[in-house]
């Protein structure tokens, strides 16, 4: 009997990951790229002892999936953590850094002492925090809610402001008033309807999690690890498992439905123009939103109608590396996030050679710059000079920076 056949449309990461897992299950698969490298938006830079990551820079642990491909791929003794003097994050408050209340998670309280001692909130925006636990859970007939309003309807206006939008624009760049609570923290929507508050919802987790780590045996990772070597390995590993006989450089024109079933791709190497139809049991997209949208139109046109509706918040990145001299802050954090309510053009600061090791060569910091995102979509019409002049003039002002940074590191836009 012959092996199914699969088509897989994009080589990002979700593509190769796709291919992967298909070969794994005993298809045979064949991945449509037009770009030169693999990979998507995940890349790594190396030189003259910098490592700048020019997407993510990590992943998150907690997702049994990606420590799963990790394993497979022979990569766990890669992994690293982020080094313990920068396992917290500090939150801009009028030109001030002050630190994330201990135990708070990104809308779930988890201290009372630190929620009453935290410089963040005034003596008012504390006391509001503290009474989330007596706040009415929302009724059962609400299926969702936006995160702006189930925030500040729980912790209240002040924390929300301070502390939950920039956390949240750390992670999604989104507009929090139009980001769905079901669809982006079930977690924590699932706390109020059974255990009434995020107080009680975090105490029960944090109970659960005890027990769990007295029973686990083996290695433990941190909640964010990455590669030593940059997430770049992570692509590269996919992408030998593979092999290079599974990956075409093509662009795929159109797909259609067999009559008889299966699918016929109709794709034109990069190299020659020639087409190169393909026929499969199934086609895998791992494409963004528009580009499957233009796909699918001629197949199902209120699924492609449904994904030319998702909006995307572009950002920009702007890695700049210092002399350690240079740079007053102590940066011993992962970073900075800047709330909306600051009024300054920036998302976040990460301080990449204090979350690993290896990022920047001895005496030298790295930090990455976020900008723009659904708040502030305007930034991505300045041109590549601007926005590093923007980036230098805000860690000058938040983190006590003098002089240039060293010059031709990395600037990528998403």
């Amino acid at each position: 009997m012959q092996p199914k056949r699969a088509v897989v449309i994009g080589g990002g990461l979700a593509g190769l990951s796709a291919t992967d897992a298909l070969l794994a299950a005993g298809w045979t698969a064949t991945l449509l790229e037009p770009a030169a490298k693999l990979g998507g938006v995940i890349d790594t830079v190396r030189r003259d002892g910098w490592l700048v990551e020019r997407s993510a820079d990590s992943f998150l642990t907690a997702r049994p999936e990606a420590v799963a491909v990790v394993d497979r791929l022979g990569l766990a003794g890669e992994l690293i953590g982020i080094q313990p003097a920068a396992r917290r994050a500090l939150v801009c408050r009028r030109g001030r850094l002050h630190p994330v209340p201990a135990g708070f998670r990104l809308l779930a309280p988890g201290r009372v002492g630190s929620a009453l001692s935290s410089g963040l909130l005034s003596p008012a925006g504390r006391l509001r925090l503290l009474a989330e636990r007596w706040i009415e859970r929302r009724p059962e007939t609400v299926e969702d809610e936006s995160l702006q309003s189930f925030a500040v309807r729980r912790l209240g206006r002040e924390a929300f402001d301070w502390l939950v939008q920039p956390l949240v624009a750390g992670i999604w760049t989104a507009d929090p008033a139009r980001l769905s609570m079901a669809a982006s923290c079930p977690e924590f929507f699932e706390m109020e309807r059974t255990h009434g508050s995020l107080w009680a919802g975090e105490a029960a987790r944090l109970a659960t999690s005890r027990r769990k780590a007295d029973q686990a045996s083996g290695a433990r990772y941190g909640q964010f690890a990455t590669l030593a070597g940059g997430m770049r390995e992570l692509v590269d590993s996919l992408a030998r498992r593979i092999s290079a006989a599974v990956v075409r450089r093509a662009r795929v024109r159109r797909i259609e439905r067999l009559p008889a079933g299966g699918w016929a791709v109709d794709a034109e190497d990069v190299a020659s123009g020639s087409a190169e139809p393909l026929s499969a049991d199934a086609v895998v997209l791992a494409v963004p939103a528009t580009v499957a949208a233009g796909l699918l139109a001629g197949i199902d046109a209120p699924l492609a109608e449904a994904l030319r509706g998702i909006e995307y918040a572009g950002s920009a990145i702007v890695s700049l590396g210092f002399a350690r001299e240079d740079v007053a802050h102590p940066l011993d954090a992962a970073g900075v996030v800047v709330p909306r309510s600051e009024g300054r053009r920036i998302l976040a600061v990460s301080f990449s050679s204090s979350k690993f090791p290896g990022r920047a060569p001895d005496g030298h910091v790295l930090m990455r710059v976020f900008v723009g995102g659904a708040l502030d979509p305007d930034v991505a019409a300045l041109d590549d000079t601007a926005l590093e002049s923007l980036a230098v003039r805000e860690v000058g002002s938040l983190l006590g920076v003098r002089g240039p940074p060293l010059g031709g590191l990395q600037l990528a836009r998403h």
